[in-house]
């Protein structure tokens, strides 16, 4: 297995890694387009705001790269907003791979949402092979991705937002598996599972 971690600016790598060693993955921290194209699994993580990540993303020309990956591809909390067509966070257009806008979470009951929250699976998926219903997932996020039919998960915060998505090979959580103890865990340890 090769699996990379896009390096794109402003993310938490250190845990993202220490998580995957955890599961038994040797992943690698990549922002050329040849060490993301010859990976077995990618995880495009993100932290911070969608504007300045595509920003990022488009000087290096990984977002080309990313459009056409065959591969299984994670996208994790903003990672995951930025596989979506548009975010309304800075109006700026993502990488389109995912239908939908990502917005503004409403103000209540508080914003952003950071902590623990549940999910609700709305359609079986091996994402979440071995994880109960009662699992909970660690969140920080102000913007989401609608709850439309790439959901495999939903959140709820002030109204019901998508948590994991799945489309083809493309994935996203966008709880960060990393922090999510032995349900996040399991969840990544399901990913690199998918061939």
């Amino acid at each position: 297995m090769r699996a990379v971690i896009i390096e794109a600016g402003g993310a938490n790598f250190g845990s993202l890694l220490a998580a995957c060693a955890r599961i038994g993955v040797d992943a690698q921290l990549a922002d050329s387009p040849n060490a993301i194209r010859n990976a077995t699994h990618v995880i495009l993580p993100g932290v911070g705001a969608a504007a300045q990540a595509m920003a990022a993303l488009r000087e290096r020309g990984l977002d080309r790269v990313i459009e056409t990956l065959t591969q299984p591809l994670l996208g994790i909390c903003l990672g995951m907003q930025l596989l979506f067509e548009r975010s309304s966070e800075g109006d700026v257009e993502c990488l389109g791979v995912l239908p939908g806008e990502v917005r503004r979470l409403p103000a209540a009951p508080r914003w952003p949402h950071m902590g623990w929250n549940t999910i609700k699976t709305t359609r079986p998926h091996a994402l979440f092979d071995g994880i109960g219903g009662d699992a909970w997932f660690y969140f920080v996020h102000g913007y989401a991705a609608p709850a439309n039919d790439a959901a495999i998960a939903t959140s709820d915060h002030g109204g019901p937002f998508a948590a994991a998505v799945a489309r083809d090979n493309v994935f996203g959580m966008q709880f960060h598996p990393e922090k999510s103890a032995a349900a996040g865990h399991r969840a990544l340890a399901n990913f690199f599972a998918l061939a």
